[in-house]
């Protein structure tokens, strides 16, 4: 991002400070689990585009009878920049990341590697039920959140900027973290968000706010959050990893091969241990429509990491070209066998 473009930047204290109490349910803003002795934790922030997370923790510990020398579980951050520090200091060794973040994170040195996708599509363009909004020439001027601007949601939201003749500083581009972003919205601290889901879902079923854009529609090969990993896992434990990546890859599976199954990840994503949110929001994100998120197609296309770079460099986030073996191994996803799932 260029520095004039970046004064567009408004942070979230400056828009939020006494706007947005009591906006949403307290569940929507909760912490994280305790770690097991032993287990390897894996960074993950509560959204649905890390829904194959919990699934393969729950199906690794129902499985541990079987093979007990694997154990990992979900570790819940508030936002990027808090799992970002925490995976760069080695205080976590995996997590679901941003892929532009760790493609500029792996070309300034920091030893890791992306080892699989976690989802497909799952972002959306929020704006208020009464707003006139049904162009983005109608949000010149006005003030859109996106939780990073290293975030794939950034990316989406410039393609549909692009579609209409504009660029960012049309706008003015505020970085929030996700779950503060509904209740802005409901306060009329800003005028549209672009997020992750489930929270645009919460603030549509809440009746306030209505889908504007959705990348199923609009960049059906979407792809955000990663499987991230330090090397120094992958040089000490790759059957470990190899396991982790095999229960995500069949977690996805599992996900979409029947409406029961998501059922049955919403009750577990809601639980304490993992989002600790509201169960019907998470259903609705499953339900309106089906395949508002997907997981099954979790194949690693180089081709569409070289695309993502590509958008991320005319962004400016990343500012030249970093080798696709430099932030990514795919021995794990080639030597794969998903995991079957039975919970």
């Amino acid at each position: 991002m260029q520095d004039r473009e970046f004064t567009h930047f408004l942070r979230r204290r400056q828009i939020l400070q006494g706007a947005i109490a009591a906006a949403l349910p307290a569940t929507l803003l909760s912490c994280g689990a305790e770690k097991r002795e032993g287990a390897l934790l894996v960074g993950g922030l509560p959204v649905t585009c890390n829904l194959t997370l919990p699934v393969a923790c729950v199906a690794r510990a129902a499985a541990n009878g079987l093979n007990p020398q694997f154990t990992y579980e979900y570790s819940k951050y508030s936002g990027w920049p808090e799992i970002k520090e925490s995976l760069m200091a080695g205080r976590i060794q995996a997590a679901y990341m941003l892929a532009p973040l760790v493609m500029d994170l792996a070309d300034r040195k920091i030893p890791i590697k992306i080892v699989s996708l976690g989802h497909r599509s799952g972002a959306v363009i929020m704006v208020r039920s009464d707003s006139p909004y049904e162009h983005f020439k109608q949000l010149a001027g006005k003030r859109i959140a996106i939780p990073s601007r290293f975030a794939v949601d950034y990316l989406f939201l410039r393609k549909m900027l692009a579609r209409e003749s504009m660029t960012p500083q049309d706008v003015q581009i505020v970085e929030m973290a996700p779950p503060d972003m509904p209740a802005a919205l409901y306060a009329n601290a800003v005028d549209a968000y672009c997020t992750g889901e489930p929270f645009g879902a919460a603030a549509q079923r809440a009746g306030y706010a209505r889908v504007l854009r959705m990348t199923r529609d609009e960049w059906r090969n979407y792809i955000c959050c990663v499987l991230t990993v330090r090397e120094e896992l992958i040089q000490q434990n790759r059957p470990l990893v190899q396991d982790l990546v095999d229960h995500v890859l069949g977690a996805g599976v599992w996900l979409d091969s029947a409406q029961q199954n998501r059922n049955k990840a919403v009750a577990i994503a809601a639980g304490k241990k993992y989002f600790n949110q509201d169960p019907n929001i998470i259903q609705f994100v499953m339900d309106n429509p089906t395949d508002r998120v997907t997981y099954g197609d979790l194949r690693m296309i180089r081709t569409e990491f070289e695309e993502l770079m590509q958008l991320s460099m005319e962004a400016g986030t990343i500012k030249h070209p970093v080798a696709y073996e430099t932030y990514v191994d795919e021995s794990f996803a080639k030597a794969a066998k998903p995991a079957v799932i039975s919970l």
